[in-house]
């Protein structure tokens, strides 16, 4: 099987999916704990929730394998994000703290290392290059990383979070302007009763920081959203379509906020 799957852009936008993947390599699952083998922290049904991207031209990574393969979203060498609770590049916990693996199951030093070359690098390999195209092409590039979470995670967060969560890095990674505009959007999404934050709790992960690079014609946002939005939060966490058409408006905006302006029409 493929690492990712890939459709390349017609505008200059790239959509990126890293936490998507449900695959695992063989005899993986029977290394994990029961509570893990249905994959629990996975953004689930994210194509599906997009499912306008391609009529809007703008191009889609997604990724193939479990993020509890390797976290796609963090950098190779494993460097802490956040301050506080987070899980890491080959995660040895759930997102709730109770372990992944079966005692004495976890890999080792060499074992992280060769999933770094078979997974995180053709990823960051496909990003790199359609971002460098983008921008040879068209001037600049915007990278969207899209993401979701359940609502509750007391681990990871207090209380609930809210539905929307745009991170910047504290706006180091894109476009002051275009910034403006993203937070406007999801601001305009509360008159349905949608909630927002900008760079709160989740500011952009690897991906984000890496790929936005203003000064070079990199622009770079991440969308953490609320999973109580537009699917079941529980096992066997079915999407949701009467949820889904809710947000789904909002969230096309969004994307043709950064397509109009990565065209240059905004």
């Amino acid at each position: 099987m493929e690492v990712f799957g890939f459709r390349a852009a017609r505008r200059p936008v790239l959509v990126s999916m890293p936490h998507v993947g449900t695959a695992l390599p063989d005899g993986f699952a029977d290394r994990l704990v029961p509570a893990a083998r249905g994959l629990c922290d996975t953004d689930w049904h994210l194509p599906q929730l997009y499912d306008f991207l391609e009529d809007l031209g703008v191009g889609l990574i997604q990724a193939r394998y479990s993020r509890f393969v390797i976290d796609l979203n963090r950098p190779s060498d494993d460097t802490p994000l956040y301050s506080g609770a987070t899980t890491g590049l080959c995660p040895s916990t759930l997102f709730d703290g109770q372990p992944l693996y079966l005692q004495g199951a976890e890999p080792d030093k060499a074992e992280v290392a060769r999933r770094v070359e078979t997974y995180w690098r053709p990823y960051h390999e496909a990003l790199t290059a359609e971002m460098t195209r983008l921008r040879e092409r068209f001037g600049r590039a915007v990278l969207f990383d899209a993401h979701s979470i359940r609502s509750v995670v007391p681990r990871l967060f207090e209380g609930r979070l809210p539905d929307l969560n745009l991170g910047t890095n504290d706006g180091r990674s894109l476009d002051a302007g275009l910034g403006a505009r993203l937070e406007a959007v999801c601001a305009a999404a509360g008159a349905d009763g949608f909630t927002h934050v900008r760079d709160g709790r989740f500011k952009g992960g690897h991906i984000t920081r890496h790929f936005g690079r203003p000064d070079e014609g990199w622009h770079a946002v991440q969308l953490e959203m609320a999973q109580l939005t537009y699917m079941r939060e529980e096992p066997p966490f079915a999407f949701d379509g009467t949820r889904a058409g809710r947000i789904r408006p909002h969230l096309r905006r969004f994307v043709e906020t950064l397509a109009a302006w990565a065209d240059g029409k905004d």
